[in-house]
């Protein structure tokens, strides 16, 4: 619940897009390394910022903005980091739908409970307590799911961020593999009003959707509906007071 490739067969757990070609920085200066740090140095100021309250609401916003001039500068566009369907649209729904159904599975009776019993803590939830028998609340926070979150922050991490630390480390297999790693600690940490226990879990939650974005030849759509799905079923589940601990 949110606040707001490698290999060279599918079968890999992080495989090579299709695209990669299209989407490999064009030569010159978007081919050094310096503008990469001076991005994620930004980046990292967004996030310090967000942290000190000096970004209204949430940081997801401004960080998509920020990626989408990055994209520009070097001649890209969103469709060039998978925002596109995977093979085809029946495909790239039911794909979405079980993997959101899946990772909701996971959240709620695997992950959080596990987390809960080790750390005896409940990741704190209290910002969405109002939408407990709230139809209106409960309704913007569907929308603010899928536009905040599902659409904004696969964009955000999986979508520019993943990519853009893998182009750092030349996107080699262990360049994919350390961005999957690197980027998920920070999206964990963008949970912290949660506590440790919702750290922890957004953790693991974004890391396999990085998974699932690198598993469909880096297509964000997969993830997308995913994310929006599990945060949909969360939302409802609090509306009806049954989401665990709460």
């Amino acid at each position: 619940m949110t606040e707001a490739a490698l290999g060279d067969s599918p079968n890999n757990v992080v495989s090579v897009s299709s695209r990669q070609t299209e989407s490999s920085p064009s030569p010159g200066w978007q081919q050094s390394q310096w503008p990469i740090l001076v991005e994620l140095l930004v980046v990292v100021f967004i996030f310090v910022a967000d942290f000190l309250h000096w970004i209204p609401l949430s940081k997801t916003p401004f960080l998509l903005a920020f990626g989408w001039l990055s994209l520009r500068l070097r001649n890209l566009r969103w469709r060039n980091v998978g925002l596109s369907r995977y093979r085809n649209w029946p495909t790239t729904i039911v794909a979405g739908i079980s993997a959101g159904l899946l990772l909701e599975a996971f959240q709620l009776f695997i992950s959080q409970p596990f987390l809960v019993h080790v750390l005896k803590k409940q990741p704190d939830l209290e910002l969405f307590r109002a939408l407990h028998s709230d139809v209106k609340w409960t309704l913007i926070a569907i929308a603010g799911a899928w536009t905040l979150a599902a659409f904004g922050e696969e964009m955000v991490y999986r979508g520019y961020l993943m990519n853009r630390v893998a182009d750092l480390m030349n996107r080699t297999r262990g360049a994919w593999i350390a961005s999957l790693i690197l980027v998920h600690v920070g999206f964990g940490l963008a949970h912290a009003y949660q506590g440790i226990t919702g750290i922890l879990d957004e953790g693991l939650a974004g890391l396999l959707l990085g998974v699932i974005y690198l598993r469909t030849d880096r297509n964000l759509t997969v993830p997308i509906i995913a994310h929006g799905l599990g945060d949909t079923i969360d939302f409802l589940l609090i509306f009806l007071g049954k989401y665990p601990g709460m």
